[in-house]
């Protein structure tokens, strides 16, 4: 049993995180792609790479455990690891969505999943009683986001999982905003947890990655079936990047939130910002509930300008803080929802969320906070020239 009681020392030492043949205290890159077998007949513990491999185990090991998970799953992308999670449901099921969800997650239901007659409904996952009586005979699965993307929207992950109980179907959290480190919607009740790993738990834009953690054994079940049917699987080297990442969550996201505490309240009380939108900011949506199901309010902020600023010029003027897809890695980042990462959900529908055009996505790094703040500074006062 480890001797630990803390998830600070589980991110170091928490699943396969010795090498048991050599002892190496880093798991290797097993670059294989299939193993040699004993005998005919004998079932080996490894045989092929898409069903299983060490280095990726060790991953889904670890993250199963920060989890406080029965069983985790490694996959090449996110979206692969959400595509996993939908193929879970049959031709006939519905999932309810919350109303602001990453694009990707809304895209792959709204032209992939459709074609299977798997469908989708927007609601508002914030308020419980309404999203209660939403709940038909066909729906079979609650998705959401909390803090949400790209509106840091707050649900009650305790909320939307008791109702999820109570109607016999599956409540499912994207944690990827926040990690293990910050919330466990696990220990909330919930059944399924993903995560775009490419975020925070590599957390230096360097691997593509999701992970998948579920808390009920057939379950584990039938998702292990799905990831070697349709093979999506993380490669050896990626996942001994993202092993490596999750090492330093701790001291990387302390750093990320610290700063980001300061560049909300400098947005808060600054003249030219028309809104900010940051769970951590006391009177924020959901401020409360965060505070109870969640360590803090994260490195991810949202804001809009005053109409007369010109975002265009905001962007273009910025030169430590950089416009790129993406968020949750050292370098903090800029981005338009509404034209990136939202782009695939119709414009009437962003509008009807709050995605406008003005909105501006920022994920809050882990350099100098003066510099990020002087940077936004200057870059909001050009954008405000005539």
């Amino acid at each position: 049993m480890a001797n630990y009681k803390n998830i600070e020392s589980a991110l170091i030492h928490g699943g396969i995180s010795t090498d048991p043949t050599t002892g190496a205290v880093n798991v290797p890159i097993y670059q294989t792609s299939t193993y040699r077998q004993s005998g005919l007949g004998e079932e080996p513990k490894w045989e092929y790479s898409r069903t299983g491999n060490p280095t990726r185990a060790a991953l889904e090991a670890l993250i199963a455990e920060l989890e406080h998970g029965k069983a985790g799953f490694a996959f090449g992308s996110g979206m692969a690891a959400i595509t996993a999670v939908l193929s879970l449901f049959e031709a006939g099921d519905r999932v309810l969505i919350s109303s602001n969800v990453y694009g990707g997650t809304f895209r792959v239901l709204d032209k992939v999943f459709n074609h299977f007659n798997i469908r989708y409904s927007i609601e508002d996952t914030t308020d419980l009683d309404a999203l209660e009586k939403k709940i038909t005979p066909d729906v079979k699965a609650i998705l959401v986001e909390s803090p949400a993307n790209p509106l840091l929207t707050v649900t009650d992950l305790a909320g939307v999982a008791a109702i999820a109980k109570k109607h016999g179907i599956l409540s499912i959290a994207d944690n990827t905003f926040m990690t293990p480190y910050l919330q466990r919607p696990i220990e909330l009740g919930v059944d399924i947890v993903i995560h775009s790993a490419t975020k925070y738990l590599g957390g230096h834009s360097d691997v593509v990655a999701g992970l998948v953690v579920v808390n009920d054994d057939a379950l584990a079940q039938r998702l292990a079936f799905i990831q070697n049917s349709t093979g999506g699987v993380l490669a050896p080297f990626d996942s001994f990047l993202l092993i490596r990442g999750i090492k330093t969550l701790g001291v990387r996201l302390d750093r990320h939130v610290q700063n980001a505490e300061k560049a909300a309240a400098y947005l808060q009380n600054h003249k030219a910002v028309k809104k900010v939108y940051y769970p951590g900011l006391p009177g924020a949506q959901g401020y409360e509930i965060n505070k109870r199901q969640a360590k803090n309010g994260g490195a991810m902020i949202s804001f809009e300008l005053n109409e007369n600023y010109d975002i265009k010029k905001f962007f273009k003027a910025l030169k430590l803080v950089s416009l790129a897809e993406s968020l949750g890695g050292v370098e903090s980042l800029v981005c338009h929802p509404a034209s990136m990462t939202h782009a695939a959900i119709p414009y009437e529908v962003r509008q009807s969320v709050g995605i406008t055009d003005g909105l501006i996505r920022l994920s809050v790094g882990i350099e100098s906070i003066d510099d990020i703040l002087a940077d936004l500074e200057q870059a909001i006062a050009e954008s405000g020239e005539e």
